[in-house]
């Protein structure tokens, strides 16, 4: 089966967050229909709903093209994407002007304020939450597509 591997690459990397995503809408319309939260859905989930799926497929291809160089274990490879992830949202949510800064923070949309302390925290989470949805979920798909190592 060594027909298009990159094709498979593709949809094995979008098989997690897609799914993810769709229960993230869900609690979004819920918040937003059902309990009356002012939360701007339409401009919270557009960007990830378009982004994430298509830039971790992305992000699996690249791994499948370059682990013959650089011999990167899955995990690792996929502990990398917040830092490419994290400083782009940032970057666009500021030039969109969503995303203010503050002294001790940012605003989100004008309605969640978020401490630099908590992205100081949840970092560190972030990154062993991909490391081990790479290692075992796209790695499982990997598998699954006929690509694994």
């Amino acid at each position: 089966m060594n027909n298009h591997p990159y094709l498979r690459a593709y949809m094995a990397g979008i098989s997690v967050p897609t799914p993810l995503l769709l229960v993230a809408l869900t609690l979004f319309f819920l918040a937003r229909f059902v309990y009356d939260i002012p939360v701007p859905m339409e401009r919270v989930i557009i960007f990830p709903m378009a982004i994430v799926p298509n830039l971790f497929g992305v992000w699996n291809m690249l791994h499948l093209a370059s682990r013959s160089r650089t011999h990167l274990p899955l995990g690792i490879h996929g502990a990398i994407l917040p830092f490419i992830i994290g400083p782009a949202g940032f970057f666009l949510g500021r030039c969109l002007g969503f995303l203010k800064t503050a002294g001790h923070g940012f605003s989100y949309f004008g309605v969640v304020y978020v401490p630099y302390a908590y992205v100081a925290l949840f970092s560190p989470v972030a990154l062993i939450v991909y490391y081990l949805v790479w290692k075992y979920l796209i790695g499982f798909f990997n598998q699954v597509a006929g690509i694994a190592e």
